[in-house]
């Protein structure tokens, strides 16, 4: 596996909305540093749902991108959803909560599946493509960052299976917002999974 690409994006309006996002992304040239915040300069203007140390890099796959241009009938652009890294040979649906990536210093863990939103839907120029994208079963992979580094596309990216419970992003997709049987929640709390969904289901009895 490499980084195919890297993507940052500016605050930008929406047409017809009055807030700004930092959704549009595109592909730089060159390195970038990615910390625990993750792409350093890369616009977060939704900070209460996107952003922070579970949510900092956000990865697409190649393999359910070229999956997408299919449906969409059109090349797809690295940035169009929003990712920051864009990875070969990969599809999302092989990802699982604690998955790492690992690309020269770099380590990045899997921590949750990106939900998709009305900004989502409003990017794509579709009202309905949030029940599209959550209908598709190929969700985004959040990740933290382990360790700090520099990364740029064409680095070698190693895939490390979590050893643990398996709990996948298309399961995540599929749970949102759901009340867990106790065995499903024993689960999703023995993984490493995103600090607001752990809050969440322990808070669930």
């Amino acid at each position: 596996m490499k980084i195919l690409a890297l993507c940052t994006g500016n605050p930008e309006r929406l047409p017809g909305k009055s807030y700004k996002t930092g959704i549009f992304k595109h592909a730089v040239n060159g390195a970038m540093m990615i910390d625990a915040e993750g792409l350093v300069g890369d616009a977060i203007c939704n900070r209460k749902h996107h952003g922070g140390i579970d949510q900092a890099v956000y990865v697409e796959g190649s393999l359910t991108l070229d999956w997408w241009s299919g449906e969409l009938g059109r090349p797809y652009e690295p940035g169009t959803f929003g990712e920051n890294m864009v990875i070969s040979d990969l599809d999302n649906r092989d990802v699982s909560v604690g998955d790492r990536f690992i690309s020269g210093d770099l380590i990045l863990e899997a921590t949750s599946c990106r939900i998709p939103c009305a900004t989502l839907a409003a990017r794509m120029n579709d009202p309905k493509f949030a029940k599209r994208y959550t209908a598709a079963a190929r969700p985004g992979i959040y990740c933290r960052v382990i360790k700090a580094g520099v990364a740029e596309a064409g680095m070698l990216v190693a895939h490390r299976p979590f050893s643990g419970v398996k709990v996948t992003m298309s399961e995540l997709m599929e749970t949102f917002g759901r009340r867990l049987p106790e065995p499903d929640r024993a689960r999703y709390l023995a993984a490493p999974i995103h600090y607001k969904l752990r809050a969440m289901l322990e808070s669930q009895y």
